[in-house]
C-alpha cells in the first residue's frame, strides 16, 4: 500500500507553525532569507504565533497544522 506524504512546503510551513505555538523566535528559522522555504516558515510562524496570542491551545494549534 502506498503512502502519500505531504508536500515539503506544507511541512515547511507546519514546522514554522509548531515553532510559534512553542514559543520560539522568528530568527530561529533554519532556512535563508530570501527563498520560499524562509517564506513558507515564516508564514506558519506568524500564523502560529497570532493563534497562540489569540489564545488557541497548543493542541489545537497542532491540530490545525496537521490539517493544511
Amino acid at each position: 500500500m502506498k503512502t502519500h506524504k505531504r508536500s515539503a512546503i506544507q511541512r515547511i510551513f507546519n514546522h514554522g507553525y509548531i515553532a510559534a505555538i512553542r514559543g520560539k523566535s522568528l530568527s530561529n528559522c533554519p532556512y535563508e532569507e530570501a527563498t520560499d522555504k524562509h517564506f513558507q516558515w515564516t508564514s506558519g510562524w506568524r500564523e502560529g504565533r497570532q493563534d497562540h496570542w489569540s489564545g488557541n491551545a497548543a493542541f489545537a494549534g497542532m491540530h490545525k497544522a496537521q490539517m493544511r
